[in-house]
C-alpha cells in the first residue's frame, strides 16, 4: 500500500526522552537515552505500518507567527532539559545518515510543515499517517489521513480516525481548532473562556459548529453565565482559533521521489555504533546472528491491518 508517514520530530523526541530512563550514556558520559528511544519508536512504526515514503518534521528556534500574535503562547512550558537539548542535533545527524528526509521551515512549527505535506500529498497516497503526541494535529485527520499517538512507553500506539476524533471531542476534525479555542489548552497556555470547559464546549459547538457562528449568535445561548463569558472573551476566542489552526500552504517543494523510503542507508549503522548503541544498531540492521537476539517489546495495541479497515 502506498503510504506516507509524517513524523513530528520534536514531539516524538520529547516522548522518547521522558518514557525511558535518563541514565543511558556512552562510556564517556554522553547522554543517549532520547536517541535510543526515538529510533526504537521510529523503527517500530516502520515495521508495523511499512510506509513507502516518509519525512520527519522539526520545529526551529526562531519565534513563530503564533508567538508574535500571542506572547503568552506556550509561556508556561518549562525550559528544555539540557540533556534532551543536546541530543536533538545528534538525532538530526543520524536521520541524515540514514537517508531519511528531514524538513523544517524557519518561523513555523513542525505542525505547519506536516499540515502542508498532508495537503500536498493526501490525494497521491492510499493513506497518510502522522506520528505525534500533539493532539493539535487531529484536525488533519481525513478519510485516508490517520494519526498515530504513543499510548505507553515507545512501542504502544493509539489510532485516531475522523470518527475517533468526533467520538472523543464531539467535533469533526476541521472544527478541532474551534474546540481548542473555546475549551482552552494548558500546554499552550490558552486561557480563553474561563468557566467553559470541554463538556460545555461540546454542547455549544453541537449547535454552532464554528466559533464565528457561535459568537454571532450569542443571544441563542440559553445559559446567561455562558453568554457573559462568551461576550467578555470574544476577541481572545477568535485569536486562539487562529493560533490553533495548522497552516497547510507553506513553501515546501519536496517531491514524492525525495520522500521515498527504501530502507536505512548504511551510514546510520556506523553512526549508531559511535554512540555505543550496539543493540539498536543490530535491531535496525539485523544479521542472521542478531535476529534471534531481539529486545523484548510490549504487546502492540494497533496493527497495520486495523488501519486498512478505515
Amino acid at each position: 500500500m502506498k503510504t506516507l508517514l509524517l513524523i513530528d520530530g520534536h514531539a516524538m523526541i520529547h516522548r522518547a526522552f521522558h518514557a525511558l530512563p535518563m541514565t543511558m550514556t556512552t562510556k564517556a558520559g554522553e547522554p543517549t537515552g532520547a536517541i535510543y528511544g526515538f529510533f526504537l519508536m521510529f523503527h517500530k512504526v516502520l515495521g508495523d505500518f511499512k510506509p513507502t515514503h516518509l519525512a520527519v518534521a522539526f520545529d526551529t528556534p526562531k519565534p513563530t507567527f503564533r508567538k508574535k500574535l500571542y506572547k503568552g503562547y506556550q509561556a508556561k512550558r518549562p525550559p528544555m532539559d539540557p540533556t534532551l537539548k543536546a541530543q536533538i542535533p545528534q538525532i538530526k545527524t543520524l536521520l541524515d545518515a540514514g537517508g531519511i528526509q528531514r524538513i523544517e521551515r524557519s518561523g513555523f512549527e513542525a505542525d505547519d510543515v506536516i499540515g502542508t505535506l498532508v495537503e500536498q500529498n493526501k490525494k497521491n497516497f492510499e493513506r497518510v499517517l502522522i506520528l505525534t503526541g500533539d493532539r493539535d494535529l487531529l484536525q488533519l485527520t481525513d478519510t485516508n489521513v490517520f494519526l498515530i499517538a504513543p499510548k505507553m512507553g515507545v512501542t504502544n500506539f493509539d489510532l485516531y480516525t475522523p470518527y475517533e476524533v468526533e467520538k472523543k471531542y464531539g467535533v469533526t476534525p476541521e472544527h478541532f481548532p474551534d474546540y481548542k479555542a473555546l475549551a482552552g489548552d494548558s500546554s499552550d497556555n490558552y486561557n480563553t473562556a474561563r468557566g467553559i470547559g470541554p463538556k460545555t464546549t461540546r454542547m455549544l459547538l453541537s449547535d454552532h459548529p464554528t466559533i464565528e457562528d457561535l459568537l454571532t449568535n450569542i443571544d441563542t445561548v440559553t445559559n446567561p453565565r455562558w453568554r457573559t463569558i462568551l461576550t467578555e472573551n470574544k476577541d481572545r476566542i477568535i485569536l486562539f482559533k487562529k493560533i490553533a489552526t495548522i497552516l497547510r500552504s507553506l513553501d515546501i517543494d519536496t517531491t514524492e521521489q525525495q520522500l521515498e523510503f527504501n530502507g536505512y542507508q548504511d551510514d546510520l549503522q556506523e553512526s549508531l555504533k559511535k554512540f555505543e548503541l550496539f543493540a539498536l544498531s543490530n535491531k535496525l540492521f539485523p544479521t542472521p546472528s542478531t535476529t534471534k537476539k531481539t529486545e523484548p517489546s510490549m504487546k502492540k495495541k494497533l496493527i497495520p491491518e486495523q488501519i486498512n479497515l478505515f
